[in-house]
C-alpha cells in the first residue's frame, strides 16, 4: 500500500487524484476498519489511517474516507475550537480547495464561501494567487494549505492574500518543512528539473524550500505572523503530527 500510493502521488497530476481517487480509497478502507483513530472531519473510525508521502510515506496519515492528512485533521480542530467558522456565516476565500472540505465549509458559509485555484477541478474560480481578482477587504478568512512552495513569489502572494482580507481578518498559511529544516528559507529558480526539484526542494513541484524564517517572511508581507501549537495539545487518536505549527497571517489594519 505505501509503495502504490507513493507511486501515484508522484506521478500522477494532482487535478487527475483529486478527481478519482476518493472511490478507490473509501473500497481500501473498509478493510481498516476499527476504532483506534478517528478523523474529526468525516468522524469515521479506523484501526490505523493510510501511510501517504511521495518518496518516505508516512504512517497512519491518510483518511480513506474524505482523505484528509494530519495538517487538514489539525486545521478543521483548530478552526473548530479556536475560531467563529463553525458559529457564524463569513466570507472565506479558500485557495487549493481540499476535497473533504468543500461541500462541508459550504453548508456553513453558503455564497460566502469561494475556492480558488489554478487549475484544480474542483475550485468555483480560476484564479493566478500572484493578482487574486477580487476587490481590498472582501473576506474575513483566507485558507492556503501547501500553496506557497509552489508559486514564483511566496511573498507577493501573500501581500494579495492580505489585500483582499478584511481589517481583523486572518489566515492559514500552511507550508511543508523538511527535516533537518534550515534557517533561512532556499529558493533557487534556475531549477527545473523535476527530479532535482524533488531532491533539493522535497517534492517536483516545489521552487522553495521554507526554513525557521517563514514567520519572518509572513512578516514581509505586512501580515502578522502567529505560530500556534495547537497541535501538541489534541489526543492521538486524530492522528497529528503533535510537532506541526500552525502558521496564522492576521491583518492587524
Amino acid at each position: 500500500m505505501k509503495t502504490l500510493i507513493s507511486l501515484l502521488i508522484r506521478f500522477v497530476p494532482r487535478k487527475y487524484l483529486q478527481a478519482v481517487s476518493g472511490i478507490g480509497l473509501r473500497v481500501v478502507g473498509v478493510f481498516y476498519k476499527g476504532h483506534s483513530v478517528e478523523c474529526p472531519i468525516c468522524q469515521h473510525s479506523y484501526r490505523k489511517f493510510l501511510p501517504y508521502g511521495r518518496i518516505n510515506p508516512r504512517p497512519n496519515a491518510l483518511c480513506p474516507s474524505c482523505l484528509s492528512l494530519e495538517r487538514h485533521r489539525l486545521i478543521w480542530l483548530y478552526l473548530k475550537e479556536q475560531t467563529n467558522f463553525f458559529t457564524q456565516k463569513l466570507r472565506v476565500l479558500h485557495i487549493a480547495p481540499e476535497p473533504g472540505f468543500i461541500k462541508r465549509f459550504e453548508k456553513i458559509h453558503g455564497d460566502g464561501y469561494i475556492t480558488a485555484d489554478i487549475e484544480s477541478p474542483l475550485a468555483k474560480v480560476k484564479m493566478d494567487i500572484h493578482q487574486i481578482p477580487f476587490g481590498e477587504n472582501e473576506f474575513d478568512v483566507v485558507l492556503c494549505n501547501h500553496v506557497l512552495e509552489h508559486v514564483k513569489d511566496d511573498i507577493q502572494a501573500m501581500r494579495e492574500i492580505r489585500r483582499v482580507l478584511k481589517p481583523g481578518g486572518w489566515s492559514i498559511l500552511q507550508v511543508p518543512f523538511f527535516s533537518p529544516v534550515p534557517d533561512v528559507t532556499f529558493e533557487d529558480s534556475s531549477v527545473t528539473n523535476p527530479r532535482e526539484r524533488e531532491k533539493i526542494f522535497g517534492q517536483d513541484d516545489h521552487v522553495r524550500l521554507f526554513g525557521k524564517d517563514y514567520a519572518s517572511r509572513i512578516e514581509r508581507s505586512g501580515l502578522r505572523a502567529e505560530e500556534n501549537r495547537f497541535a501538541a495539545m489534541q489526543p492521538d487518536k486524530f492522528g497529528l503530527q503533535k510537532e506541526e505549527v500552525l502558521y496564522i497571517g492576521k491583518k492587524v489594519q
